[in-house]
């Protein structure tokens, strides 16, 4: 019997493919080869509510005292007025901030305009969140808190706008007289030894549910006048704005936050 020599390639070639199979069968992938299963994250209780603190969140303002906030300046108790559940703005006891610093955090915290707000532009309910407060003579990283129903001002200088830098996305805006919400994600800014800027922060705001800041970079702390710039700091305070215009006191209340790694 005559056995061309392209028969004997063919049956090689056929053999090569037969021996290959069990193992092509055991790398075929599977289900399970993409599987994670350990560290388990912790269980967190979830609030009753969106608005209400979880079971990791310190709770800044429950509407009983102040005992977690201090004057900016001077570190003495803080002087605003608690009654009936809500924090009220005085606007000559000066700015308050937290007695704890952070570093990476959520934050919730919700903040009125009185119903019979007077005035215009930046003068109509100005006060601010600042996200960290790095010292009486520092600008700090501000989330404007202003009433922007029906309010022409500067658009990076509207509620929900990080303060001179970066506008809203849009205008989510409720009356004044009704509560508002922002729902922060802090990223702190990272430094090298010798000062200079490792990593810049990033923050993400939802505004009454509504997305007005996608994880925007900044350009350093808030500066009224001249172009933000960064200054090495670790953990810092957050602090609450009495900007001292003529507007009626701002309110606030249920203000939590949960420390992020």
């Amino acid at each position: 019997m005559r056995i061309h020599i392209s028969q004997l390639v063919a049956f090689a070639v056929l053999g090569s493919v037969v021996s290959l199979l069990p193992a092509q069968e055991a790398a075929k992938p599977k289900p399970q080869d993409t599987e994670v299963w350990e560290p388990v994250p912790k269980v967190v209780t979830p609030g009753a509510t969106n608005e209400a603190p979880p079971s990791d969140a310190i709770v800044l303002f429950d509407g009983k005292n102040l005992d977690e906030w201090v004057s900016a300046q001077d570190h003495s108790p803080a002087k605003w007025t608690v009654s009936d559940g809500i924090l009220v703005v005085s606007k000559t006891a000066g700015n308050i901030e937290t007695k704890r610093s952070f570093k990476n955090y959520q934050l919730h915290i919700e903040w009125r305009i009185p119903e019979n707000i007077t005035g215009s532009d930046q003068a109509r309910g100005n006060s601010g969140v600042f996200l960290a407060s790095t010292g009486p003579g520092d600008a700090g990283y501000e989330l404007q808190v202003l009433d922007s129903y029906n309010n022409k001002t500067y658009v990076n200088g509207q509620a929900g706008s990080i303060y001179k830098q970066s506008a809203p996305l849009v205008n989510p805006n409720r009356k004044p007289g009704e509560w508002q919400s922002y729902d922060v994600v802090w990223t702190a800014p990272t430094f090298n030894d010798d000062g200079t800027l490792k990593t810049p922060a990033y923050v993400t705001v939802f505004f009454n549910g509504v997305l007005v800041q996608n994880h925007f970079q900044l350009k350093g702390q808030t500066l009224y006048i001249g172009q933000p710039f960064y200054k090495k700091y670790d953990t810092a305070p957050i602090k609450l704005q009495a900007h001292g215009d003529k507007s009626e006191p701002i309110s606030y209340r249920n203000i939590w936050i949960r420390e992020l790694n």
